[in-house]
C-alpha cells in the first residue's frame, strides 16, 4: 500500500539523535493514524550512524536506510530520498532533533486539505548563534525573496512538506537543497505556503555548517537564476553576447579601415590603440559564441549528474 507520508531525513554523524528522532516520529504518526515510511539517508557518516540505522530498521518496520560510500552533501541525500519515497505527501526534516516531528500532522493537513504544493517551515524563534547564523540567515533570505519573488522567510529550513509529484518532478543536485522552492516554482508548482515551526536547541553533536555556506548559497542563487533562464538554452545567452561583442569589434574595425583609406598612408592601423581594442573585442565575441556551443553540448550530455553511489540499503 502507498503510505500517507514519506519522511526523508538526510544525516551525517548523528548516531546519538537517531533513536530518539525515529521513536518520536513513530509516536506522532501512530497517534494520528498515518501510514508512513521513514527514509534515513546516511551521507557517508564516519561515526556509527549506519549501525544505528540498521538497528532501527529492524526495530521499526517503517524505517528504511540508504548509505552513501562517502560524504556527497545534503542535496544528493535528498535526491536519493526523494527517489525512494512512495508516500502521497513527502516531509523532510533534519536529523539533529532541532526540527519537531509534532509539526508533521499540520504540515500534512496543509498539503492534503489546503491544497499547497509545498509548505516550508519558518523558524521564527531560533536557538542558533545570533552572529554566525541568525543575522546572516536573515540577510540571505532577504536576498532570496528579492531575487526569486518567493515570499518565504526561511527558504533553507529543513522542515518542509511536498506533494509527491513535486519531489518527483524536480532534480536536486550540487547544493541546490537551499532553493527547492525555486526549483518547484520553475517546475510549475506555484502554490507555495509557509508555516511557523518550532526550533529546538541542538541536543547532541555540533553544527555541520559554517560561514562558507552563505557564500556558497549566494553563488548557488546566481547559478539557479541563470539555470532557470538559460539552463536548457545556454546558446541564447552566450550566442547573444558573442554576436553583440563581435559586431561591436567588427564595426570598430570597419571604421578604422575607412579612416585609414580616407587619410591614406599617413598612419598605420597597428599604430593605433583602437586597432587592438577592436581585435580584442572580436576575439572575445568569438569565445562567447564558442562557449555557447560547448554549453549546449554539455546540457545535452549531462544525464548522469545524479548518479551517486550507494554502498548499502536496509529495510527496502
Amino acid at each position: 500500500m502507498q503510505p500517507d507520508i514519506s519522511i526523508v531525513i538526510p544525516l551525517y554523524n548523528e548516531e546519538e539523535s537517531l533513536p530518539e528522532l525515529v521513536a518520536w516520529i513513530e509516536k506522532v504518526c501512530t497517534d494520528h493514524g498515518f501510514s508512513h515510511e521513514i527514509i534515513l539517508v546516511d551521507d557517508g557518516s564516519t561515526d556509527d550512524s549506519w549501525g544505528v540505522v540498521k538497528q532501527l530498521s529492524l526495530q521499526f518496520p517503517a524505517a528504511k536506510g540508504i548509505k552513501f560510500q562517502h560524504n556527497y552533501g545534503k542535496s544528493p541525500a535528498l535526491y536519493m530520498g526523494f527517489k525512494a519515497a512512495t508516500g502521497n505527501v513527502v516531509i523532510t526534516m533534519d536529523a539533529d532533533l532541532q526540527d519537531s516531528p509534532d509539526e508533521i500532522p499540520e504540515l500534512y493537513r496543509m498539503i492534503t486539505e489546503d491544497g499547497y504544493d509545498l509548505v516550508s517551515g519558518w523558524k521564527k524563534v531560533r536557538y542558533d548563534n545570533a552572529v554566525t547564523k541568525n543575522l546572516p540567515s536573515k540577510l540571505y533570505n532577504g536576498v532570496n525573496r528579492w531575487m526569486t519573488g518567493i515570499k518565504l522567510h526561511d527558504m533553507n529550513c529543513g522542515l518542509k512538506a511536498y506533494k509527491r509529484k513535486v519531489v518527483k518532478s524536480i532534480e536536486v543536485y550540487g547544493e541546490m537543497h537551499r532553493f527547492i522552492p525555486v526549483l518547484a516554482k520553475q517546475a510549475g508548482f506555484t502554490r507555495i505556503g509557509e508555516k511557523v515551526v518550532q526550533h529546538r536547541p541542538r541536543k547532541y553533536g555540533v553544527s555541520k555548517f559554517g560561514w562558507e555556506r552563505f557564500i556558497n548559497g549566494f553563488l548557488d542563487l546566481l547559478s539557479i537564476q541563470f539555470m532557470s533562464r538559460f539552463g536548457k538554452k545556454p546558446m541564447h545567452l552566450f550566442g547573444t553576447l558573442g554576436s553583440f561583442t563581435f559586431l561591436v569589434g567588427f564595426v570598430f574595425a570597419i571604421w578604422l579601415i575607412v579612416d585609414k583609406l580616407r587619410l591614406g598612408n599617413q598612419f598605420g592601423l597597428t599604430n593605433k590603440p583602437a586597432f587592438y581594442i577592436a581585435l580584442t573585442t572580436m576575439v572575445i565575441g568569438t569565445l562567447f559564441f564558442l562557449t555557447g556551443f560547448i554549453a549546449e553540448l554539455v546540457v545535452r550530455n549531462a544525464s548522469d549528474r545524479n548518479l551517486y553511489l550507494t554502498e548499502e540499503k536496509t529495510g527496502f
